[in-house]
């Protein structure tokens, strides 16, 4: 093992291929700064037809995924010092930037993806938190595992080219990113404003500065409450 490890428990491993042809994640791979581990919950399954869920007790639609290959997908897993386990699940926590910049700071992330009707009760034992992406809820967990799994590298030293490049981004404050622009100065009729042209840095910063506060009162009034507090 080396860098950063991703422990994936999922019954479609093949969602995750995305990250073969992913820039950043991929360059990450490359340098060996992360590792991404795909555990095939298929392969844990019961019986010769390798069994994974069963019918919910009590009655109700759909298929659980049974806690005995989940468990032992788990128990499979080496266990780094500096490890959490993290589950997928419209039930969890909203994910949000600090929590990506938590995980950051440890060893291995093992994360167990639900789905279809969700999982056995007994399988949220395994779990240090469960984690969302809102409030809605999709067919599994892979989505969400991708985007843990993106949000954490970028942020694991080395990745990026240009680390200060993260600081100003959206959400690392309780406030968006300010405005971009790049050459041409002149697009369709849209300018780059003069401020950026001018070649004051220290009045570049305040305008950026004042432009995330704007932007964010615009867009999510709900972040200016947070940072406030």
């Amino acid at each position: 093992m080396s860098g950063f490890n991703f422990d994936v428990i999922t019954l479609f491993p093949k969602a995750f291929e995305l990250i073969n042809n992913s820039g950043v994640i991929t360059k990450a791979l490359d340098k060996n700064l992360i590792d991404v581990n795909l555990h095939d919950l298929r392969e844990y399954g019961e019986g010769s037809y390798r069994q994974v869920d069963d019918k919910p007790y009590g009655g109700g639609a759909g298929m659980v995924l049974k806690p005995e290959p989940i468990y032992k997908a788990y128990e499979s897993i080496r266990k780094l010092p500096k490890s959490k386990t993290l589950l997928m699940t419209p039930q969890g926590k909203v994910l949000k930037q600090k929590d990506l910049a938590r995980w950051s700071t440890l060893d291995q992330i093992i994360i167990i993806c639900g789905q279809y009707e969700g999982f056995d009760e007994r399988v949220r034992t395994l779990a240090n938190e469960e984690v969302s992406l809102g409030d809605f809820v999709l067919t599994g967990g892979e989505i969400p595992a991708l985007s843990i799994i993106n949000g954490v590298t970028r942020l694991i030293p080395g990745t990026l080219g240009d680390p200060e490049s993260l600081i100003n981004e959206s959400h690392n404050r309780n406030l968006l990113e300010y405005p971009q622009y790049t050459r041409p100065e002149l697009f369709k009729g849209m300018k780059v404003p003069d401020i950026l042209l001018s070649g004051n840095h220290k009045e570049i910063e305040a305008w950026r500065k004042d432009q995330m506060k704007m932007r964010t009162q615009k867009k999510r009034k709900d972040l200016i409450k947070r940072e406030e507090n």
